[in-house]
């Protein structure tokens, strides 16, 4: 999975920093203000030369006690905005020494919280080697305790992400523009839930790409005039599949390969707005340039603590034999049951029978010509995991559509 850097350390750093300077510029005017008003009061009256230092203080006080009675003079009036400053900094400094830090609503937003920089992932020489993953033990990777954006406890307030162990503040989420108000609201609903809520790190699995896959993908957007960011229509879907089949298979597409495209868009586009979403598109093309430029092993190793953890938990409520293994049948059963947990059913209907990249060699295309043998031969728990790898990396995004062809 990429590495995302999200400058949090920076943000704590330049909060400090911006504290420090505003007081010690606020403290340096201050000082000057004071020397100005005992110079005028020196030379009104030379005779107070000769008083004690603790008189003269008196007397430098009681000038400005007179100036305000007689009206604000312009330099106190450009000084008290300074003053004000230096209290709010002194009381975030005096949070930060109690231990309790800043809280999210004084950060000043438009110039700390950047959005952070997404890094793509680098695959290593052994990305392809099989990784083993114990079935019994699981990892209950603990979350975190502080807000991954402002990096503030703030208990109640902080919500999960169901994929990585991050957590985060909606008002954080909110000034970096990641989420719109509804995405907002279906986070707060959903969060403590057990459906859950996925981060904008886990839920944007175009991510997972390396630079080379996701260049080949923008080349192939390209050359069918697939603009970035906007919505694509029926005609538009078809368009570009034609244009995948002729580049992949030299052919166009048969009227039932049509069929399944239009299939397809309809489970993309769940709430029937008559287009699909820029995001949800890139999602599906983004999970079929990973099943068919990865290793099933490759995409084991993508996998987070907490989905090794969910898929123990769904092998080992089918496993219940002595040997310890499933069957193919089952397993198809559990990678659309990850589904059915997450997503609209009536979505997922659609696309487990119709919706997915349209490949001879996939496994989703060729699982008609699967033999009754072949459906019951057994599958250890290290098969199971490869198997689904793909289905539980496409059960990420929070959105209602279906992301990826399900097993028949």
């Amino acid at each position: 999975m990429g590495v995302l850097m999200s400058k949090k350390q920076q943000v704590e750093k330049v909060q400090k920093c911006s504290a420090v300077v505003s007081a010690f510029q606020a403290g340096i005017k201050d000082r000057t203000a004071k020397q100005a008003e005992a110079d005028a009061g020196d030379g009104e009256d030379d005779a107070k030369t000769s008083a004690s230092p603790d008189e003269k203080n008196t007397e430098e006080v009681r000038p400005e006690e007179t100036d305000n009675d007689a009206g604000p003079s312009t330099s106190q009036e450009a000084s008290a905005p300074v003053r004000d400053e230096c209290k709010v900094n002194q009381e975030a400094w005096s949070r930060l020494r109690d231990g309790k830090g800043v809280e999210p609503e004084d950060l000043d937003k438009s110039h700390q919280l950047t959005p952070p920089a997404f890094v793509r992932p680098k695959r290593e020489s052994d990305d392809d080697q099989p990784i083993e993953v114990d079935l019994e033990n699981k990892e209950q990777p603990p979350r975190d305790e502080m807000c991954d954006v402002c990096e503030v406890w703030t208990a109640d307030d902080l919500y999960p992400c169901r994929i990585c162990t991050r957590m985060f503040h909606d008002g954080c989420l909110r000034e970096l523009g990641y989420l719109r108000a509804e995405a907002l609201q279906e986070m707060r609903d959903t969060a403590h839930t057990v459906t859950g809520w996925s981060c904008y790190y886990c839920d944007n699995v175009n991510l997972l790409l390396t630079e080379e896959e996701m260049y080949s993908l923008m080349e192939t957007f390209k050359q069918c005039k697939i603009i970035p960011e906007s919505c694509l229509v029926s005609d538009e879907l078809l368009q570009y599949r034609h244009f995948v089949s002729k580049q992949q298979f030299d052919k166009d597409l048969s009227d039932e390969q049509e069929e399944e495209v239009l299939a397809q868009f309809a489970a993309l586009d769940p709430e029937k707005k008559g287009h699909i979403e820029w995001s949800d598109f890139l999602y599906f093309e983004s999970l079929a340039v990973l099943r068919k430029f990865r290793t099933e092993n490759s995409l084991v190793r993508l996998l987070t603590a907490k989905e090794r953890d969910k898929a123990r938990t769904v092998f080992q409520g089918l496993a219940t034999d002595k040997d310890g293994a499933i069957t193919r049948a089952e397993c198809r059963q559990a990678q659309q049951s990850w589904f059915h947990k997450l997503k609209d059913p009536q979505s997922c209907n659609v696309s487990i029978s119709h919706v997915g990249p349209i490949c001879e060699s996939s496994p989703a295309s060729s699982g008609s010509e699967r033999s009754k043998t072949d459906e019951n031969r057994p599958l250890t728990w290290a098969d199971f995991l490869r198997e689904s790898a793909i289905y539980i990396l496409a059960a990420r995004p929070n959105s209602s559509a279906m992301h990826i062809r399900m097993p028949l």
